[in-house]
């Protein structure tokens, strides 16, 4: 296979962000169902090679260390961490040594099934206050590696299966033996033609190459239940990548976040806004009706000498509880709107109300300095 990175014009330090980005724009660029470019279906589907190398952390840091063969090894193995490629300390020993372990009689671990399980993709939703409180249906276009429409994922051409690999002559496993200074060593890898089955297409599907998937967009609708927070993670079951040859599907993660909004602000359960109000009606007391997120109006009674900061508090209205298990409470703080201007007729009741109440107050409004 030809360098990845060079299929995908990206360097070797690219961020997985960036080989995306790269594949997406190529992936458009020599699609055969749109490109007029004559070598499309060629380009397409090296590029499609080279992203499913990239796209897989695990087969790019092998690929980075070993080239084409490791990156194989990689999407063959079956284990992770540091004794991946060892399923115990026998398979370790006969590594080393050709034997089972401590007590001889070497074995094969046999070649993996034909079928993998499809990766799983993630995606992220931005929606509005209303849509998170109240839920929505959200219609996503994710972009993955999707079963081939013309062999519906079976890698095969219509009419034949899969056949025993001639290269490691249906085990699964190259195995070589190399001397060192400790003697003769058995070394194993998977084998890099059937990727560890020990099974090839007999007839591969053309469009595909014989990977039973594609990539390609899909339109995913989502239902996000009313009431998820911002960093809320949703998952959607069996709407990631196809399996390859048949496997399973992965699974979908989508990431929500909420867009912030200038009149309400959420605390857990609990929606928060402010209400102003005039000074009069603070000092003597009135109706008054707040906006609910649903657009009802709400009235509100304002106790004679409410104060700046008062909270005033409306049961059920606020965001539905996750199960469905009742709501919070609207939450509303008063904010005392304070006149910037009076005529002189205010400002006479005004005085007369600190007179009466023997509070000192400036005979005349103070002019306005050169910097005020």
């Amino acid at each position: 296979m030809a360098d990845p990175y060079a299929m995908l014009g990206v360097s070797r330090s690219a961020s997985p962000e960036e080989i995306k980005k790269a594949y997406r724009r190529l992936a458009r660029q020599y699609h055969p169902d749109t490109s007029a470019e004559p070598d499309a279906e060629t380009r397409f589907k090296q590029i499609n090679a080279a992203y499913e190398v990239l796209s897989d952390p695990e087969r790019r840091q092998r690929y980075d260390m070993f080239g084409d063969d490791g990156s194989r090894a990689a999407s063959a193995g079956s284990g992770a961490g540091a004794n991946a490629g060892f399923g115990d300390l026998g398979d370790l020993f006969e590594s080393f040594f050709g034997g089972g372990g401590f007590g001889g009689g070497g074995r094969r671990r046999g070649p993996r099934s034909v079928a993998e399980r499809g990766a799983d993709i993630e995606t992220t939703v931005r929606l509005t206050i209303d849509e998170a409180v109240f839920g929505v249906k959200h219609e996503l276009e994710v972009f993955a590696a999707l079963a081939c429409e013309v062999c519906h994922g079976a890698g095969v051409q219509e009419g034949t299966g899969h056949v025993r690999c001639g290269t490691c002559e249906g085990t699964g496993e190259i195995r070589q033996m190399q001397r060192s200074i400790f003697g003769a060593m058995m070394t194993a890898r998977a084998c890099g033609r059937c990727r560890g089955t020990g099974q090839v297409p007999e007839a591969p599907c053309p469009s595909c190459a014989g990977e039973g998937r594609m990539m390609r967009s899909m339109m995913v609708t989502v239902d996000i239940p009313a009431g998820v927070e911002h960093g809320t993670t949703l998952r959607v079951r069996g709407r990631g990548e196809a399996g390859v040859r048949g496997g399973p599907p992965g699974d979908l993660y989508v990431h929500i976040g909420v867009e912030p909004n200038e009149t309400y602000h959420r605390k857990g359960d609990d929606l928060l806004c402010a209400l102003r109000v005039p000074l009069t009606q603070a000092l003597l007391g009135a109706t008054v009706s707040v906006t609910t997120l649903e657009g009802e109006e709400e009235p509100i009674e304002l106790e004679p000498g409410t104060q700046p900061g008062a909270v005033y508090r409306i049961k059920g209205r606020g965001v539905p509880k996750l199960g469905g298990r009742g709501r919070g409470d609207l939450v509303i703080e008063i904010d005392v709107e304070i006149p910037r201007k009076l005529s002189g007729e205010q400002r006479d009741l005004v005085r007369r109300l600190a007179e009466l109440r023997g509070e000192l107050v400036a005979e005349k409004p103070r002019k306005r300095g050169f910097l005020r």
